[in-house]
């Protein structure tokens, strides 16, 4: 039986082969049979195979679901293990030191009764050396002062390595000065601590100069002090003052494994490999005396830095086989460079071997670097027999280990493991990490659990870890899409406070979010804190945001922030001016805001049409034409002759505030000037449509006509549209039958507009019929008369719906309008032939809408066939669209 895991996605899951046998088992429980099942089972002595490989050994359809887990028992096997790192008295400790001032922690620490001992300090120095040094040191500045204990070199030694690890060489340089103001102890240990602490913290020449007035005092190092001296002028290549320890030392006695480490090391920093590898092969014919597994890794660790991997090899070889030297160090070192090489498959078989033969466990530094690189490659079968091993072998935990775990479960698609192992991470002191925070927050979004991810992202800015602006843009995304707009200002107010900065298009986004929600006020306050970290707010979110305040009825901030884009370099168009000058008209003392508004625009550009024009256009919408003509005027006044796009916007302004004389009267001034085109015809015919004036538009019309101009589409549209809206007919007829005449084809718009009559009403065919007799009617006119008459009940359309569509054609084309019509004359007499005709309505590649669905609704319950009735709402309903108003009353 194969039961591999094959692919993880990045993001969410991975899918898992089912065994045939196990068909019920869902996915995830077959995961934990197999994590259950490979804790409990001995590791194998065969060679790790090529990846995938048979993994487990089938067993019977009943012993595979008596072995089935819940999640909740794999949480609780490894919430077990990384519990094996915790000390709750050590806990106590670091909280007290953590939380309470200096008199209070020294009394709260002294009810411990601690029996204090150089094992014991060193103990609680390394229980968080990594994660509280403050607290290292306070604590070990509590342990100085108690009776009876004395820190030792060891003591001392181990607070300066956590002081320098931590790089606070300034806290430990003024820790060193204070110690130096002290004389609690005899004069040979405080010349050593000092010596050891300041080449621990890289100050080796201080350290010399230590050294040489205590010797002039006649004051010795012990053998730990001079070769912790020794170590760090070899790490700062100090190797005059080196060469002179190093002979103090074999003059004193002091040369040991230490010393020959040291000595390797040094050689090794000043690439005398070959010289290394001959004094180590010396030390390794003199019987092994001196030698040891520290020196062995150094010289293995720098051939390998130096790409001499064959030499590096044939150096673990020989030691190996001497038998005289521990070789875990220098097999940690390999298995690095192995790794590091990308060589994850010979690192695993190598370490595999090294465990059968010599009993070699890796460090919990060595495994974890293996787990990450396996997890990167997506290796999740090896990551797991890993963490298997570790937790077999009894390693504990660190940080690293089980933030790499968490990744893991993440990978393999079990968030919801790796999610209660992260709300517990409390319990055993975990420390998340910045990629176990993404992969936790991606996951969650990848399985929509967008409020996990929410909380998980908050508390990872809080602790400092900002995830990435990719990763806080989508989860921003996830959250303004769902309307959840405080959480996102949280994120966003939590992310500055820690000095993370959000992408521009992240504060964009959640801005137009806002604007969307009518949520201005915080919107205008997230683009001044924008503007304030010196972020431009987008054209787009500019745009957003103007058309959020003219809505609330603000346009003084509107105004304001039109100015604002301009100066960022953006362009407003016509339709903003137009909204943000209808906005300023409705407030108070309108006119004065409109003219503040356009003198700042003409201070910004030089006078042109186009300025003037945006604002005669707003005047004109905004129902204000008196304000429109004074900025026509006042293009005059300041030289600025007025286009013919001014004349439309002035004609257009006073026809939509009904001011139909003053159209009247500035249309017959444009024409003692200078001869009209079209385009102003066109306007004045339009308008009056518009305005519900069917007889000065009918005289327009024709008068138009006298002076040989065509009038546009548009036109003929909406003069035909309002008789037919006052029932005209006769004049909507003889406007199509002059359309035909200057040889233009019948629009959809207004063949679909006589049909829909026709359906309503005779008089449009009587119409007709009227025009026929009294003029000479074309043969378009004719066939059109022919589909009035269709449609107005003179004829059966069912008895060949092909000759009518192919009729249509012939004199406009068809479109979904067209459509739905002759479905409504069919819904009138035979709804299965209508029901048949939607089918070949969408066939040809049309999108029904709602009026499409209403129709067929309307008719079934007309016919009392309400069970199809419900059956055509319900997808209907299902496409996003409601009933009309006319068809509600049927139900």
């Amino acid at each position: 039986m194969l039961l591999t895991i094959r692919q993880a996605r990045q993001k969410t899951r991975t899918l898992f082969n089912r065994p045939p046998y196990a068909k019920s088992i869902t996915d995830k429980n077959t995961l934990f049979f197999y994590l259950y099942y490979s804790t409990n089972t001995p590791p194998t002595t065969k060679p790790i195979p090529a990846y995938p490989h048979p993994f487990l050994t089938p067993l019977s359809s009943n012993a595979l679901l008596a072995f089935q887990l819940q999640p909740k028992d794999v949480v609780l096997s490894f919430k077990e293990w990384f519990a094996t790192r915790k000390s709750p008295t050590f806990d106590r400790i670091f909280e007290i030191l953590r939380t309470q001032d200096d008199i209070t922690a020294d009394i709260a620490l002294s009810r411990f009764n601690l029996r204090l001992s150089e094992a014991l300090v060193l103990q609680v120095l390394n229980y968080e050396k990594n994660k509280d040094v403050l607290s290292c040191l306070k604590f070990f500045d509590w342990a100085g002062r108690q009776p009876g204990f004395h820190h030792t070199r060891s003591t001392f030694y181990a607070i300066f390595q956590i002081l320098s690890k931590a790089k606070l060489m300034s806290l430990m340089v003024e820790f060193l000065d204070n110690y130096m103001k002290r004389r609690y102890f005899p004069k040979d240990q405080f010349y050593s601590t000092l010596v050891i602490g300041y080449a621990v913290a890289g100050k080796p020449e201080l350290a010399l100069q230590l050294f040489g007035r205590m010797r002039f005092q006649g004051v010795d190092l012990d053998a730990f002090a001079y070769h912790v001296l020794l170590n760090a002028l070899a790490e700062d290549g100090f190797y005059d003052g080196f060469e002179m320890v190093l002979k103090q030392i074999k003059f004193r006695g002091f040369e040991g494994e230490r010393t020959h480490a040291i000595f390797v090391k040094s050689l090794c920093q000043q690439m005398e490999l070959d010289r290394a590898e001959e004094y180590l092969r010396g030390l390794l014919r003199n019987g092994g005396v001196g030698l040891s597994g520290i020196v062995v890794a150094n010289l293995v660790d720098a051939l390998c830095k130096n790409k001499q991997f064959t030499r590096a090899a044939s150096l673990v070889q020989d030691f190996r086989e001497s038998g005289l030297v521990p070789m875990e160090q220098a097999y940690g070192v390999w298995i690095k460079y192995l790794a590091q090489a990308g060589d994850l498959s010979e690192a695993l078989e190598f370490l595999k071997g090294k465990k059968l033969a010599d009993g070699y466990v890796p460090d919990v530094f060595r495994y974890n670097s293996l787990v990450y690189r396996l997890l990167r490659e997506n290796r999740l079968e090896e990551v797991y027999d890993l963490l298997m091993d570790m937790k077999d072998q009894d390693i504990i935990p660190d940080d690293v280990t089980m933030n790499v775990t968490l990744c893991f479960f993440c990978k393999v698609g079990m968030a919801d493991v790796a999610l209660e192992l992260y709300d517990s991470r409390a319990e055993f002191g975990l420390s998340v990490s910045s990629m176990t925070y993404n992969y936790l927050i991606n996951t969650l979004l990848g399985d929509g659990s967008v409020d996990e991810a929410y909380i998980v992202l908050k508390n990872a800015i809080q602790q400092g870890h900002f995830p990435g602006r990719r990763t806080f843009s989508i989860i921003a995304d996830a959250l303004c899409r769902e309307g959840k707009l405080d959480r996102v200002k949280e994120l966003v107010l939590a992310s500055l406070d820690q000095n993370c900065m959000p992408s521009n298009s992240t504060y964009n986004k959640f801005i137009s979010a806002l604007c969307r929600a009518s949520r201005v006020e915080d919107a205008f306050l997230v683009h001044g804190e924008l503007s304030r970290l010196d972020k431009v707010t987008s054209k787009t979110t500019y745009f957003d945001l103007i058309g959020g305040f003219n809505k609330s009825s603000r346009g003084d901030i509107a105004a304001r922030l039109l100015m604002e884009m301009q100066e960022k370099g953006y362009s407003p168009d016509r339709r903003l001016y137009r909204e943000v000058i209808c906005c300023l008209c409705q407030m108070d003392d309108p006119e004065k805001l409109f003219y503040s508004l356009l003198e700042v625009q003409l201070s910004r550009h030089e006078p042109n049409c186009p300025v003037y024009n945006y604002f005669i256009d707003g005047a004109g919408h905004a129902g204000k034409p008196d304000l429109a003509r004074g900025v026509y005027e006042m293009m005059k006044r300041n030289g600025i002759t007025p286009d013919l796009h001014s004349d439309i916007l002035m004609l257009q302004s006073y026809l939509k505030a009904g001011k139909i004389a003053d159209a009247f009267n500035f249309f017959r001034d444009l024409s003692n000037i200078r001869s009209l085109g079209r385009k102003l015809w066109n306007t004045m015919i339009v308008g009056l449509c518009k305005a519900n004036r069917p007889e000065n538009a009918w005289n327009m019309f024709w008068e138009m006509r006298s002076t040989h101009l065509k009038p546009s589409m548009e036109c003929y549209e909406e003069l035909v549209k309002l008789l037919c809206s006052r029932r005209d007919y006769y004049k909507a007829i003889l406007l199509v039958e002059d359309l035909m005449q200057v040889g233009r084809r019948v629009s959809s718009f207004i063949g679909n507009l006589l049909l829909l009559h026709s359906l309503q009403t005779q008089r449009v065919f009587s119409a007709w019929m009227h025009s026929r007799d009294l003029h000479n009617t074309k043969d378009q006119s004719l066939a059109l008369g022919d589909l009035i008459k269709t449609f107005s009940g003179g004829s059966n359309l069912e008895s060949d719906i092909l000759q009518i569509e192919e009729l249509i054609r012939q004199c406009f084309p068809l479109d979904v309008f067209t459509y739905n019509l002759l479905l409504r004359k069919l819904t009138i007499s035979e709804m299965d032939l209508a029901c048949d005709y939607f089918e070949r309505f969408c066939n040809k590649g049309y999108e029904p809408n709602r009026w499409t669905y209403d129709i067929l609704v309307r008719g079934f319950l007309k016919v009392g066939r309400f069970s199809e009735a419900s059956r055509w709402m319900d997808e209907m309903l299902g496409k996003g669209y409601d009933l009309t108003e006319a068809t509600k009353t049927f139900v």
